[in-house]
């Protein structure tokens, strides 16, 4: 109607659509938003933080198990960086693994920026051998075997910056190398694996500072 709906008549509206209804519609919309929003940090690339979330589901939803009683379905979402708008979303029960929605959600040329959560020696070498680019934060325990170093200027925040290998020999070893920087901000060390060696560590550093866009949304 051109004068619209009542709140309350959309809202019975849209208790009768399903998820693939609202999917489309969503998809649309991103592809509107971003053709519409300034993109910040150019320099950086395409930026798109990835992460899993719960969410509370309904009895009815079946397929969302969790734990016994308790339904809870889990949200991984592409949530680009440079516009703070979410990409992609896929949805899973509450105890789908979210390792494997990296490759899904991104797109040639993007970056992936992920937490703790993500590390995995085994899916660093593939996502590089993919041409897939990312960088993740990881344990500060990780076993790491110097290949080479780069420079490190004096007055940066970086202390470290490296090509690596990491984990174990013989156990979790990565078999590519790969790039290690290490910064602190307020008495916190930071460790970032990634593949992007066109970027400066301090803006290794910038990359990573911006995941906590998605934490925010």
């Amino acid at each position: 109607p051109e004068d619209g709906i009542e709140k309350s008549s959309f809202s019975e509206a849209t208790n009768s659509r399903g998820l693939e209804q609202f999917m489309h519609v969503f998809q649309k919309l991103q592809v509107q938003a971003s053709k519409i929003l300034p993109k910040v940090h150019k320099e950086l690339g395409e930026l798109v933080g990835i992460d899993g979330s719960l969410i509370d589901g309904t009895m009815s939803m079946i397929w969302a198990d969790y734990r016994k009683g308790s339904k809870k379905a889990k949200v991984h979402v592409g949530f680009d960086l440079n516009r703070s708008i979410p990409r992609k979303i896929h949805l899973t029960d509450g105890n789908g693994a979210e390792r494997p929605f990296v490759s899904q959600i991104l797109s040639e040329g993007q970056t992936g920026v992920l937490d703790r959560g993500y590390q995995c020696h085994e899916l660093f070498d593939q996502w590089q051998h993919d041409d897939q680019l990312f960088a993740c934060r990881i344990k500060a325990s990780t076993q790491k075997k110097i290949i080479s170093q780069n420079v490190v200027p004096a007055d940066s925040i970086v202390f470290f910056d490296a090509m690596v290998l990491l984990g174990t020999a013989g156990i979790n070893q990565s078999q590519q190398p790969l790039r290690l920087v290490g910064y602190e901000v307020d008495r916190v060390k930071y460790w970032i694996a990634t593949n992007r060696n066109d970027l400066s560590a301090e803006q290794i550093s910038q990359a990573y500072k911006l995941r906590w866009n998605i934490e925010n949304f």
